[in-house]
């Protein structure tokens, strides 16, 4: 039989529930993300982004049991390679679509406005990410129309081995709190961010934003001129000189909406023939395009917008609405509905700046991606155990063992010394003074160790 010798040191072990892998020993950085001077906004508040906890949440987000057929995650709406968001008008829940467009969750820290989805009703990002989840269309635990609540959610959570593991790892106890979901949820997606594009390596270089920018093309430039000068309107509210004004309500650099901003006449409903004039939020505009110049996803919450001239075109030409009560004042100069009078020239620069927004690294970035691997995953765990000086040898039999675990020495007595038995999250399971055998009955069937002094040996339970 093989000798095990005592100083025997565990450094690493798998805890394997198959094919993707989150390495804890080796996390991604969260915290500490380089971010641009020039970027002043975050309306992070409290909930300050650690690694542990947004590790977490990454493995949250794009998990599909935390809906009540697991068929549908966070990120089955929110995808990576379109700038977190649906190409979908409207995607698809549990048990039906929903009723806006999914938003883009680029740069979601960097903000003035703390409240989320289009209607605002949602006062923090924390309120937000476990909306979804407790909705009956999007993910069904809603405690409605014979849906299980989000108590059943969080007791489903708990039963997983995984994040048995990680809410240990994170919290040092297993507990699932519903804090404790929004606050890992949260901090992944304010995490994801995207500051490498052709304007972040412009301004860089600039002496401000007004200043041409060295990388930029003759058309580029003059876009952005475009979007930063206010306009001109005579009294009929047409544009008679100035710029487009975009920068009035998607304030550069972050590119966010003005906290303030009202409708922008945009109000129509994916589930209503009646208006809806609530919509008041929107995504930064940063990685609106993809590196191809065309849009990520539908654009508005109604993804009426397939491609961004239909968008310039409509606050070119704000649409006559009487009856919208909630139409932003920056649209209506003197009382007229906005008309921008761009030409097609004027309308190209903008949409040239406009693709000097998207960068490269959010898309493809390990840190944002599913850990998941056809919805399995592995965890790999590090530990230490400090060794023992003594030269001495034993070994556990039979391994795996059912009822009574044996250890076999090389004529040393073990009687009378300590055990412990911990499980594969770092809980102790048994404790107890060793004599002829131990007895393991009790214990569910899984992956333990045995530390006896300073050694540590792996032992399975059937």
């Amino acid at each position: 039989m093989k000798r095990t010798p005592l100083y025997f040191v565990l450094g690493a072990f798998v805890i394997l529930f198959t094919a993707g892998t989150l390495d804890l020993s080796n996390l991604y950085n969260y915290a500490n993300q380089n971010v641009p001077n020039y970027i002043t906004k975050d309306n992070t508040g409290t909930n300050t982004i650690n690694d542990k906890e947004a590790t977490l949440g990454r493995v949250l987000f794009y998990d599909k049991s935390l809906s009540v057929d697991n068929s549908i995650a966070c990120a089955s709406c929110h995808l990576q390679q379109f700038a977190f968001s649906d190409t979908a008008q409207a995607s698809v829940g549990v048990n039906g679509t929903t009723g806006r467009h999914s938003m883009r969750l680029i740069n979601t820290r960097f903000a003035d406005e703390i409240k989320f989805f289009w209607d605002e009703r949602a006062n923090t990002l924390e309120d937000q990410v476990i909306q979804p989840i407790q909705d009956h269309t999007e993910m069904g635990f809603s405690g409605l129309n014979g849906d299980p609540d989000f108590d059943s959610a969080k007791r489903k959570i708990a039963s997983l081995e995984y994040y048995k593991t990680l809410f240990n790892f994170v919290y040092n106890d297993t507990l699932v709190t519903t804090q404790r979901i929004q606050h890992a949820l949260a901090q992944f997606v304010r995490s994801i961010q995207s500051f490498d594009s052709k304007f972040d390596s412009g301004f860089a270089q600039a002496p401000n934003l007004g200043a041409p920018f060295v990388n930029f093309t003759n058309q580029e430039n003059a876009g952005k001129q475009l979007y930063l000068a206010l306009p001109q309107f005579n009294n009929q509210g047409v544009r008679i000189g100035g710029g487009a004004g975009c920068q009035g309500c998607h304030r550069a650099p972050e590119f966010d909406i003005d906290s303030a901003s009202r409708n922008n006449g945009v109000i129509g409903s994916l589930t209503s023939t009646a208006p809806d004039f609530t919509n008041t939020k929107a995504p930064t505009l940063r990685d609106l395009l993809n590196s191809n110049g065309t849009p990520n996803t539908r654009m508005m919450h109604t993804g009426a917008f397939t491609n961004i001239n239909g968008v310039i075109n409509h606050y070119n030409q704000i649409p006559a609405q009487p009856n919208n009560p909630n139409l932003d004042n920056r649209l209506r100069p003197g009382g007229n509905f906005q008309n921008l009078n761009l030409s097609n020239q004027e309308i190209g620069e903008l949409v040239a700046f406009l693709r000097t927004l998207t960068g490269n690294d959010v898309y493809t970035n390990p840190k944002w991606s599913n850990p998941f691997t056809n919805d399995s995953i592995s965890i790999n765990v590090t530990t230490a155990v400090p060794l023992t000086t003594r030269n001495l040898y034993f070994t556990l039999f039979p391994n795996p063992c059912s009822n009574n675990l044996y250890i076999k020495t090389d004529g040393i007595n073990m009687r009378n010394k300590s055990y412990t038995i911990i499980s594969i999250h770092g809980g102790v399971m048994l404790k107890g003074v060793f004599d002829e055998k131990i007895n393991v009955s009790n214990l569910s069937a899984g992956v333990y160790f045995l530390q006896i002094d300073k050694a540590v040996l792996r032992f399975v339970k059937q």
